[in-house]
């Protein structure tokens, strides 16, 4: 009974917090400034640690530390989700002020997605334990393909979603409002802005695929899964806005998840042979991975732009020749 208690206390402030955020908070279409994006994100953010330091104090130091390198992780894949918002909201000229509402559909379908997605990935591996071993297998494949694409652009033109919507559904030329359909002579039209969220919604579908077998990966508790992800995503919105203008600072996120992916999926194959990484090794290898990875973006962002003044100022004027 204590364990439905926690699920139904933890969705129902989940649903207060979105009810506040949308029909309260942001009511209005505007853009966050940069400002109120860090304020925002400092507190879902705080939330999380909340949460977390109660997590440790009721269920202990080990569910404590599954739930904060869960959480981690599920930042983390959040903030490389933000480069692909980025690309989609300039490929179909997204007004700012548009973009908040988008995300917060987005990431509501994406609360109950998961939710859907963690109880089945539960039950399959309590029912089948060599779930596990294929779970393992494909986060190191996921992590191969993401370090070999680390590079690439993604080309949101050519997405098959995008394709099949625009062959089945009438579809307005321009973003007048936020609406996602709109009335024109009688007829129902969708707008850019539903194919906008179409494109988020099935991004976070494909990132879903590797973030909870990752977390799978950490702890079986379907609860530490479940809240980890979800506290996790709720501050993407504020992040995305917060983000967007320095990701330069991150340019080698991608690498360093690829490398976390392949360390979770080594470290649910090990357990074929009895082998256990103990939740401290794990956190700390996955805190290391990220903070490198952000430590060297850094340091390319500052060579960049040492190289881009050095370039601007041009070479030294020559010596003039003495004439006599």
């Amino acid at each position: 009974m204590g364990n439905i208690a926690l699920w139904i206390g933890f969705t129902l402030g989940i649903a207060f917090l979105l009810a506040l955020d949308m029909g309260v908070l942001h009511r209005k279409a505007r853009a966050l400034s940069f400002r109120e994006a860090a304020t925002w994100s400092a507190i879902w953010i705080s939330l999380a640690m909340i949460f977390a330091a109660g997590v440790f104090y009721h269920r202990g130091r080990v569910s404590g530390m599954e739930f904060l390198a869960g959480y981690i992780i599920e930042l983390s894949l959040s903030v490389d989700n933000v480069f692909l918002f980025i690309v989609i909201f300039r490929y179909f000229g997204v007004p700012s002020r548009y973009q908040h509402r988008v995300l917060f559909w987005g990431i509501l379908s994406a609360i109950l997605l998961r939710g859907a997605m963690i109880v089945a990935g539960a039950a399959l591996i309590h029912r089948f334990h060599w779930v596990t071993y294929l779970f393992g297998a494909f986060l190191i494949f996921t992590g191969w393909k993401m370090f070999q694409s680390r590079e690439e652009a993604p080309d949101v033109g050519h997405s098959p979603v995008l394709r099949w919507l625009r062959r089945h559904l009438r579809i307005t030329s321009t973003i007048e409002s936020q609406s996602f359909f709109t009335r024109i002579d009688g007829r129902l039209y969708a707008t850019p802005l539903f194919l906008v969220l179409a494109l988020v919604e099935t991004t976070d579908v494909l990132f879903a695929l590797d973030s909870i077998p990752a977390i799978f990966g950490i702890t079986r508790d379907p609860f530490i899964v479940f809240t980890s992800n979800i506290l996790a995503i709720l501050g993407l919105r504020s992040l995305y806005f917060l983000l967007s203008g320095v990701l330069e600072l991150f340019q080698y996120l991608s690498t360093g998840l690829a490398f976390v992916l392949g360390f979770v999926g080594i470290k649910m194959l090990l357990t074929y042979w009895e082998i256990k990484i103990p939740i401290g090794i794990s956190l700390g290898v996955v805190g290391l991975i990220l903070g490198l990875s952000v430590l060297f973006s850094i340091l390319r962002s500052r060579q960049e732009s040492q190289q881009a003044m050095g370039a601007q100022e041009g070479p030294e004027p020559a010596e003039l020749a003495h004439v006599d």
